[in-house]
């Protein structure tokens, strides 16, 4: 049996890995990730691994991969694997405060504006036009509200330096990313990989930062054939 413990990032929930529930195999459970509720990424993978039990694959979408990489941190001994999707590894920089406080303000105005303002850069240019995507998404971040949008992003101002355990993390680890990606850029991924001493990185094309919900089939396929080659899936739905 492989259990997936399936992390959204900021302003999400289960849609964003959707793609692995409706393509993988039999023999797969699964776990949705809620990261909504605590005021630190290290206390984000606390609550889950005492929510989970045994061992597992953590699977994280931006905050949700820099979450998977904590648990990794914490309790080594069980995870599997751990894929990595659209995500970042460094500590705060330099100007980031106000930056983010500026959309926790907006948020508290308006969550609306929060949506239309911060979506369209997290998507692939040419999928900005795409009415059900957008609108799906817009649903996603007005379903998360203004009180967890600010408590995410205090727990990202507040993260720690994930480079300073990645040549710790002896799983083998899956870092996916959109070429389209300009917050979480395939360079930025390389780095990480670089870092880790087992990895492999793939790019999809046409793919901003919300890739698993723009190209969820080649995203669903990349990650299912990388398990089985792993040993930790049966099967692929498709070749990748």
């Amino acid at each position: 049996m492989t259990t997936l413990l399936l992390i959204p990032g900021l302003v999400s929930d289960a849609r964003v890995w959707k793609c692995l529930r409706d393509q993988a195999t039999d023999g797969t459970t699964f776990h949705d990730a809620d990261v909504t509720r605590d005021a630190t990424i290290p206390a984000m993978a606390a609550r889950l691994l005492h929510e989970v039990s045994g061992p597992f694959i953590a699977v994280g979408h931006s905050l949700g991969g820099r979450v998977a990489m904590e648990i990794a941190h914490q309790a080594p001994e069980r995870v599997q694997a751990l894929v990595l999707a659209n995500t970042g590894h460094n500590a705060r920089t330099p100007g980031e405060d106000a930056k983010r406080q500026a959309k926790i303000d907006l948020g508290h105005r308006d969550m609306q504006a929060l949506a239309a303002d911060w979506l369209p850069g997290m998507l692939d240019p040419a999928r900005t036009g795409d009415i059900a995507l957008v609108s799906d998404l817009t649903e996603m971040v007005l379903a998360a509200g203004a009180d967890v949008h600010e408590r995410q992003i205090r727990a990202l101002l507040a993260r720690p330096d994930a480079a300073t355990y990645l040549p710790d993390i002896t799983c083998p680890v899956l870092l996916l990313t959109g070429a389209q990606d300009l917050w979480s850029p395939v360079a930025q991924h390389q780095v990480i990989a670089d870092l880790l001493p087992q990895s492999e990185l793939r790019v999809i094309d046409n793919a901003g930062h919300f890739m698993p919900v723009e190209r969820p089939d080649e995203t669903a396929a990349l990650v299912l054939d990388w398990l089985s080659r792993q040993g930790l899936a049966t099967a692929t739905p498709q070749e990748a």
